[in-house]
């Protein structure tokens, strides 16, 4: 690539933070526009009353390869929850962990009840089988649904609802469990080889280290200046903003999915949504018994889960308080009316449904100074997988001229995804110059 060659970047979120790193790392005069007054995209921190509020229950699996390649996790001050969860109903709660990775969840993992000894060895046979196979070898393997896929293999009926259904339904916002089977591999794959974390100070700090980075690396970020028009007809490529017009050697195009195809014409960019709602509640006093691990609703998906927060990252709430992570997802199959249900339900109906859940979890425990504290609401918050959508994804090429995707949905909605789609597109720009 030529040094003096320009490019604009249309996106501050994750792949066009990467995107513009590598490109001005290159020698490329790089500029991002960024429609929102700070970086992020769908990864963003709000601080509130003291609280530190993700944009939704997030977390940063420490083992995807491009984590590891584009982060300095050191500098994130990573908080790790412990591995495997908590199988919550009326009346009782039984751990079931990794017995390899949590030694001392051990004899709480033999003698839980919820799941057969079958499904433990299976369990461990899985995560051999995974352990050995990478990225690529998965998400090109033949696909299936995940419950489908669970049930060729094996598992009980009550290890598939009772764990998966709500666990995987925090990861895939689908605890109908008829998404990809390769994202239950690769995740699987993700967190039998790393941790699960969140940033001392919020997910916010993974795409504010990203910007750093980029702008040391000599790119210049422009906030609340939206991409309006992309226009590649020939050389230079022209991209219109609501306060400019500038001519560059190439574009990225790294916004939302929907942003994308309008930018773009590619029609194969995915649209359908998966929403999810987080309600972040508050306790006065200490965390939850079971320490940092996630809770499951095994009896119902009002909530689909509770993560303790503040128990995991102690600054995510002030030192009186304990900061709890309400999940809400789709219960029915992608396309249908249920994926949008949850976004009507009303802040006091979903915290009284969590407070009922938390209530029957620990009957020895009082919560009436439970205390909603805000509730976020997100129509896309990943783009739906149904099996073999990865097959017919857009590349980074796919645009007309000298304009290039970079975003999850060039690969599979996830974090990794989004990284590695920024560095592919600038590798592919560096390539093609």
């Amino acid at each position: 690539m030529d040094e003096d060659t320009s490019v604009v970047v249309a996106g501050a979120g994750l792949a066009g933070l990467v995107a513009a790193r590598h490109l001005a790392a290159a020698g490329a005069d790089v500029t991002v526009f960024e429609r929102r007054d700070e970086v992020g995209g769908r990864v963003r921190t709000r601080r509130r009353d003291e609280f530190t509020l993700d944009r939704g229950f997030q977390v940063l699996f420490t083992a995807y390869p491009a984590v590891r390649q584009e982060l300095d996790l050191g500098a994130l001050d990573l908080r790790s929850f412990s591995p495997g969860a908590v199988i919550a109903r009326p009346g009782e709660r039984s751990v079931l962990s990794d017995p390899l990775r949590d030694p001392f969840s051990l004899t709480n993992t033999l003698f839980n009840r919820e799941v057969t000894t079958s499904d433990k060895l299976r369990t461990l046979a899985l995560r051999q089988h995974v352990g050995s196979r990478d990225e690529a070898d998965i998400f090109e393997s033949p696909d299936a649904p995940i419950a489908d896929y669970l049930h060729e293999w094996g598992f009980s009926e009550a290890y598939i609802d009772n764990f998966v259904a709500p666990f995987y339904g925090g990861i895939t916002l689908d605890r109908s469990l008829s998404t990809s089977k390769r994202v239950f591999e690769y995740t699987f794959k993700a967190m039998s080889e790393g941790r699960v974390a969140l940033p001392a100070d919020g997910m916010g700090a993974i795409p504010a280290q990203l910007a750093a980075r980029a702008r040391e690396a000599g790119a210049t970020i422009r906030l609340g200046e939206r991409v309006e028009a992309v226009e590649a007809e020939g050389s230079p490529v022209t991209v219109d903003t609501a306060a400019r017009t500038v001519e560059v050697d190439a574009a990225v195009v790294a916004t939302d999915p929907r942003s994308a195809r309008a930018l773009t014409d590619v029609e194969s960019i995915p649209t359908a949504a998966r929403p999810s709602v987080t309600q972040y509640l508050s306790l006065p006093g200490e965390d939850l018994d079971e320490g940092k691990k996630i809770h499951l609703n095994a009896a119902g998906d009002r909530p689909n889960a509770v993560a303790p927060l503040s128990a995991v990252a102690p600054r995510y709430a002030p030192d009186d308080r304990t900061l709890l992570a309400a999940t809400f997802v789709s219960s029915e199959a992608a396309g249908t009316d249920g994926d949008a249900a949850i976004l009507d339900i009303d802040d006091d109906t979903l915290a009284e449904a969590t407070q009922s859940a938390l209530e029957s979890w620990y009957p020895e425990r009082q919560f009436g100074g439970l205390e909603h504290v805000h509730t976020e609401r997100i129509p896309f918050a990943q783009f739906a997988q149904p099996p073999g959508i990865h097959d017919d994804l857009p590349d980074a090429r796919d645009p007309a001229g000298d304009v290039y995707l970079a975003g999850d949905y060039t690969a599979w909605s996830s974090i990794q995804g989004a990284m590695r789609s920024g560095r592919e597109a600038a590798e592919a720009i560096r390539t093609d110059r």
